[in-house]
């Protein structure tokens, strides 16, 4: 599945350009990891639709550019509409259909034509064959709108929780603003799941646990605020084998 044919949907005027299935986005943070860029756009986009492919490239050509291929026109409408100007990683996106498909979606339609490959001149050629081989995007990863600038909440107070070798869900306790979040997939990052909880009315502060991997603490406004997040997402696929488990914390 390759990007290629996206490619040239990049483009820079939004007018004359048809609805379609693929939004391409410019304006995105230059200093973000590729594969964190990748996750991060799965996290804010996959809520209007499923997706079938995220484009990014190292290539210094298409730094700051993405390309997200939905399965239906209506979602990447929707996807377009609602998250222009959206602030991600601390810049507003820009976003406009695509000029061209993405082969993804022409081999899907039967009009794919296999074209030569462009020559990467500053890509070393098993770098090139080690993305390629990586290059599709796993579904179901983080799929929530969010907001991604929650930086300089106040601290979360410091919260003991039930050890052992094991993780253990924490006994059953007075419902309150914070709460314990567990079988994260161990490569999550503090800003995907700032973008999974955001999204909820008062929150201030997601903190993961660098000596236990795979759980984190998220603080709300108020126990109601918290309670309704933990509603919406318990049990939320997070990864295809990791189903978010979700209680409140111990005081």
């Amino acid at each position: 599945m390759s990007g290629e044919a996206a490619v040239g949907g990049g483009g820079g005027e939004a007018n004359g350009v048809q609805p379609n299935v693929t939004i391409y986005i410019n304006n995105l943070n230059e200093k973000t990891k590729l594969e964190e860029l990748k996750k991060s756009l799965n996290a804010v986009f996959s809520q209007f639709g499923k997706i079938l492919e995220v484009l990014a490239f190292k290539t210094l050509k298409h730094k700051g550019q993405a390309w997200v291929v939905f399965e239906d026109v209506a979602s990447a409408t929707e996807a377009l509409k609602r998250m222009q100007d959206f602030p991600f990683y601390d810049k507003p996106m820009k976003i406009q259909y695509a000029k061209t498909k993405s082969d993804v979606v022409a081999k899907a339609d039967g009009t794919f034509v296999p074209r030569e490959r462009r020559k990467r001149t500053d890509e070393k050629p098993e770098k090139k064959q080690k993305r390629e081989q990586h290059h599709d995007v796993s579904q179901g990863t983080l799929g929530m709108n969010a907001y991604p600038g929650a930086y300089g909440a106040p601290p979360l107070s410091q919260l003991p929780f039930g050890g052992g070798p094991k993780v253990m869900m924490p006994e059953i306790i007075v419902p309150n603003n914070i709460l314990f979040v567990q079988n994260l997939p161990h490569d999550t990052t503090p800003m995907m799941l700032q973008m999974l909880f955001c999204q909820y009315q008062g929150f201030k502060e997601a903190r993961m646990i660098e000596a236990k991997p795979g759980i984190a603490f998220v603080e709300y406004g108020d126990e109601g605020q918290a309670t309704a997040a933990m509603s919406a997402l318990q049990n939320f696929k997070i990864s295809k084998d990791n189903l978010m488990l979700i209680t409140y914390a111990k005081k």
